[in-house]
């Protein structure tokens, strides 16, 4: 009965779409234009007019969620309210409704995935910037992650969907679904080894979502390279380095691998600074004047400041000066300056303390005091 139907109806269409079967007047052409503009107008008018009652309320709201999805729904939703206009007047003229059932099983999955794919976004913006505006730096950060990796996961399963939709319109590809459906295990393992590489990214993408080694922001030393990470896509993450550069990290590597993640509760850190100076060097006032110069200084937060001999050799010692600060980069700047600070100060009071290369020759002593000696 269901083939019946689909002949018959495919009978009417030909009929109609026969040009020999088309009666044309101009009282025709006019009112199957009036009966495509009118929907439409009034259409974008319940539109502009839902929209700007939506915008006040809205706006009267502390939250930013809804701004966000009332802004960028806007250009979608005129498109969907015209589409499901036309799709009123269809039923209502003849003409209008052969054309639109054809046009229809195209634009209907495009226009549904556009709102569909719009609606994430928007979800997701109003989220970063509730969480942004809500807590402090690093517990956004956490869930700026989540947000950016579960949002491209659910627009490219948009993206996917809505170009399944569209294909299976075309009759070659309805075929050959049809065919992979019978048989679905063949299928289904000819994709799985094609798609691995992908599903892996998905997966990690997920758990990199889930458990969150690293987030957006963080300072992360990979490779031994030092940068900001700026961007957590499925597949990969890039990270910002001091000098402009961009690594471009597989999300597995991160899962897979060791890595140092500098920022991974806070930004408090602790770092060194490495003097090697002559072993008859006078270690207390050294140690006072670090003191004194790293409490003085604006950026450091009293946390930890300690200087300690590491090491003793017969030709040098080593001293560790760390010092610890709110950021990691207020913690390089006064890394930086205690070292320059340092190496002034022992130049000016104790620069015997300084490391010289020494050459000792035996006897030269008393050859350099012999009468004739150059």
């Amino acid at each position: 009965m269901r083939l019946n139907r689909q002949v018959h109806t495919s009978a009417r269409m030909q009929e109609f779409l026969d040009p020999q079967n088309w009666l044309i007047t101009t009282e025709t052409v006019i009112l199957t234009a009036l009966g495509l503009v009118i929907p439409v107008l009034i259409a974008l008018a319940v539109h502009w007019f839902l929209f700007k009652i939506l915008k006040k309320i809205v706006s009267a709201t502390p939250y930013l969620l809804d701004d966000a999805i009332v802004e960028r729904m806007y250009r979608p939703m005129r498109w969907a309210m015209a589409g499901f206009a036309l799709s009123i007047a269809a039923h209502a003229d003849a003409l209008v409704g052969a054309g639109w059932d054809e046009a229809a099983k195209w634009l209907t999955p495009v226009l549904l995935g556009w709102v569909a794919y719009s609606l994430i976004g928007a979800i997701a913006k109003g989220l970063e910037d509730d969480v942004e505006s809500r807590i402090d730096a690093v517990a956004a950060r956490s869930y700026s992650t989540r947000i950016s990796i579960l949002t491209r996961t659910a627009k490219v399963a948009v993206i996917i969907i809505t170009i399944a939709l569209v294909m299976l319109n075309v009759p070659g590809v309805r075929d050959i679904g049809v065919t992979m459906m019978a048989s679905a295990g063949l299928a289904a393992l000819a994709v799985g080894a094609a798609a691995q590489p992908a599903l892996k990214s998905l997966i990690a993408g997920l758990q990199m979502a889930i458990t969150q080694p690293l987030r957006i922001g963080d300072l992360v030393l990979v490779d031994g390279q030092a940068g900001r990470v700026e961007e957590i896509r499925m597949s990969f993450v890039t990270v910002r380095t001091w000098d402009e550069r961009v690594l471009v990290v597989p999300t597995s590597r991160f899962l897979d691998e060791s890595f140092e993640n500098w920022s991974r509760v806070n930004e408090q850190l602790t770092g060194p600074v490495m003097l090697h100076l002559d072993p008859i060097a006078d270690i207390p006032p050294i140690r006072a004047e670090f003191e004194r110069f790293v409490k003085a200084h604006p950026l450091f937060d009293g946390r930890n400041l300690a200087l300690l001999m590491t090491d003793a050799y017969p030709e040098s010692v080593a001293l560790r000066l760390s010092m610890s600060a709110e950021t990691i980069g207020d913690l390089w700047t006064l890394r930086c300056e205690t070292r320059e600070h340092m190496l002034g100060w022992i130049r000016e009071n104790q620069e015997e303390a300084l490391i010289r290369h020494r050459l000792e020759v035996p006897g030269g002593h008393e050859k350099a005091e012999e009468p004739g000696a150059p």
